[in-house]
C-alpha cells in the first residue's frame, strides 16, 4: 500500500505551500515541507528522495509525521540528550559566590579571578567545578571575568584630601613637546 498525504484543509495547504516556500523558516523545516508538497503534487516517495537528496525511509518518515501531527509535525522535536551534570542549586550556588564580595567570606582578596572561584568551591564548598566549566556558567549568567588584577577600582585606603597641596605645582615637571619640523 502506498503512503499518500492526508487530506489537507485549506488553512493546512496554504500553512504547507507558505512554509515549503520560505526563506527565513528553518532550512530542515523548508525540506520538510518541500517534501510534503511535492508528494501532494502527485510525486511518488522515490521521486521525491531523489529530487531532494534524501532516502526513502526519511521522505516516509516525514510523511507519516505529517500525517499525524500536520504543520506541528514538521518541526523540531526535543531530543533526548546527556543530563546536566551539576544541578541547579549547585550552579546557583557558583553564581552566588561569584557575585559576593570574599573578604565577606573571609577571602584575603578583594575579587574573584576564575582561579581563586575554582579552589574556593573545590575546597569550601565541595563543588567539584573546572575552571572552564564556572566560566562556562558564569558567561551563560551573563557575567565576565578580568583576565588579571589591576590596581584600578575601589582602594582599601581613602585618597588624602590634602594629596594636591602636598605633591605641589606640576608645572615644570613634565618636559613640553618640541614641534617637529
Amino acid at each position: 500500500m502506498a503512503l499518500k498525504v492526508r487530506e489537507l484543509t485549506s488553512e493546512e495547504r496554504e500553512g504547507l505551500h507558505q512554509l515549503a516556500h520560505s526563506r527565513t523558516a528553518p532550512a530542515r523545516e523548508v525540506e520538510r515541507a518541500q517534501m510534503i508538497w511535492h508528494l501532494l503534487a502527485g510525486e511518488r516517495v522515490p521521486a521525491v528522495a531523489r529530487r531532494l537528496g534524501r532516502s526513502e525511509p526519511r521522505v516516509r518518515h516525514w510523511l507519516k509525521r505529517f500525517n499525524e501531527l500536520g504543520l506541528a509535525g514538521l518541526a523540531e522535536q526535543p531530543r533526548p540528550g546527556r543530563p546536566p551534570q551539576y544541578p541547579p542549586e549547585q550552579v546557583a550556588e557558583v553564581i552566588a559566590i561569584a557575585l559576593t564580595d570574599p573578604r565577606t567570606l573571609g577571602q584575603l582578596f578583594a575579587c574573584w579571578t576564575l582561579d581563586r572561584l575554582q579552589v574556593y568551591l573545590n575546597e569550601e564548598k565541595e563543588i567539584g567545578m573546572k575552571r572552564s566549566r564556572i566560566d562556562e556558567v558564569l558567561l551563560a549568567e551573563g557575567l565576565r571575568w578580568r583576565t588579571q588584577e589591576s590596581w584600578f577600582g575601589e582602594r582599601a585606603v581613602p585618597v588624602d584630601p590634602q594629596f594636591a597641596e602636598k605633591r605641589g605645582a606640576l608645572n615644570g615637571c613634565i618636559p613640553s613637546r618640541q614641534p617637529t619640523a
